[in-house]
């Protein structure tokens, strides 16, 4: 059941997909990305895994869909779901079964997972557009609509709505973005996996 909701202009709670504090993020020495603390890995992530005075055993990609990872030797690797921590414990474990004794390894994030929106409706480029580089938490809306082209000569930015999934189902949100202001703050946060539909005026 899709549950509706308008907000005034105010932004929602900022969350980071798989944070566990308990868990410390692995260091880079291949000058990849500062993970938050625990970040669990997804599909998509770009990784780098290193293998201490095996530099043919070096191997950096994106995980695919299912969230794996071909590694040399081992072949394709879950490693979605797992902190860089216990990843660097999967491959260890995995290599010191069949190829290796007591191998070194570091995993480093290169890049955070491809997070997309979608927006609909009176903009001059309608689509599912890719959330830009370090915005793993959200948008603001006004620089969502900019990413699609802004708004078309009869869009209505009063008659916004975005709808978002979760666990206890759709969430439609009643937007007027004429309130807002770019850049000032106090604006609508658009998260990954969004549908934004801009409305037409009525005349």
């Amino acid at each position: 059941m899709a549950l509706a909701l308008s907000l005034p202009g105010f932004m929602l709670a900022q969350t980071m997909r798989g944070t566990a504090a308990s868990q410390p993020a692995a260091t880079s020495t291949t000058g990849g990305m500062s993970a938050p603390s625990g970040y669990v890995l997804g599909p998509t992530d770009q990784i780098a895994v290193e293998v201490f005075g095996e530099d043919d055993l070096r191997t950096s990609g994106r995980l695919n869909p299912e969230g794996n990872l071909s590694v040399p030797l081992l072949g394709s690797i879950h490693l979605a779901g797992l902190t860089l921590t216990q990843a660097v414990s999967k491959l260890t474990e995995l290599y010191s079964r069949d190829y290796l004794v007591n191998p070194k390894i570091n995993v480093t994030l290169l890049g955070y997972a491809r997070k997309r929106f979608s927006i609909l409706g009176q903009v001059n480029h309608p689509g599912s557009i890719e959330m830009p580089e370090g915005s793993q938490e959200g948008i603001d809306l006004l620089e969502a609509i900019a990413l699609a082209g802004g708004y078309t000569r009869i869009a209505s930015p009063e008659r916004i709505a975005v709808r978002r999934q979760s666990a206890s189902g759709d969430q439609i949100f009643k937007v007027n973005a004429k309130r807002f202001t770019k850049g000032k703050g106090g604006g609508f946060l658009v998260k990954p996996g969004d549908t934004i539909t801009v409305g037409e005026s009525i005349f």
